[in-house]
């Protein structure tokens, strides 16, 4: 089995949900870090989710960032294991106002 560090990126996340990681076939991944940095000269709120077996769970919802902030809600002790299949998607309230960092071990 193969560990491998990566970094997953979304440059200008919008009002529509949109894929920042997805688990691989085969592989199990353990998400170690995620940075939502508000790009916009205004707040905005960003929703975080999960979907796994086809079902959608929230890990954020609404979550205020600071114009010019950034929010880490995976970090420290913080982690989320993910299955093969399992995406992670990020969503907005102001279009192109964030860019958002995963850092991932992938064990294959």
């Amino acid at each position: 089995m193969a560990n491998t560090f990566k970094n997953y990126f979304l440059k200008n996340a919008t009002t529509t949900a949109a894929n920042v990681y997805v688990a691989p076939a085969a592989t199990q991944a353990t998400i170690i870090g995620m940075t939502i940095g508000n790009t916009s000269l205004s707040p905005i709120s960003a929703n975080v989710t999960v979907v796994s077996g086809g079902t959608t769970y929230f890990m954020l919802q609404g979550a205020t960032i600071s114009n010019g902030g950034a929010l880490v809600p995976i970090g420290g002790d913080q982690k989320l294991v993910m299955e093969a299949g399992d995406y992670m998607q990020v969503q907005t309230s102001v279009v192109n106002s964030a860019d958002v960092i995963v850092s991932v071990l992938e064990i294959a």
